[in-house]
């Protein structure tokens, strides 16, 4: 029996000078991943906060190896430094019950 596929929630402050370049580039990464591991991906912000942002990658068959494909994607852009002062990327896993 294999595992239950996986939900990834991760949330960030993006400094509000970049979010334009920062959005621009989540999304594509998004979608990328979208295509290559046949996940559902989106990108949200919080109602009250917009430098508050949150990827949701449902249903991550391959945990392990969708994770690492997303920190690879994540390195070769400027990810960090368009982040808040303080702010840093936290992943939140999630399975059915």
């Amino acid at each position: 029996m294999s595992p239950a596929p996986v939900s990834l929630y991760i949330y960030y402050r993006i400094a509000a000078s970049y979010a334009a370049d920062a959005r621009v580039e989540v999304e594509g990464l998004i979608d990328a991943l979208t295509r290559q591991f046949a996940v559902s991906g989106r990108l949200l912000r919080a109602l009250d906060d917009a430098t508050l942002w949150m990827e949701i990658y449902e249903n991550v068959a391959e945990p392990l190896r969708f994770e690492a494909a997303l920190n690879q994607s994540l390195a070769q852009t400027r990810f960090e430094s368009w982040l808040s002062p303080g702010s840093m990327r936290r992943t939140e896993r999630f399975v059915a019950l």
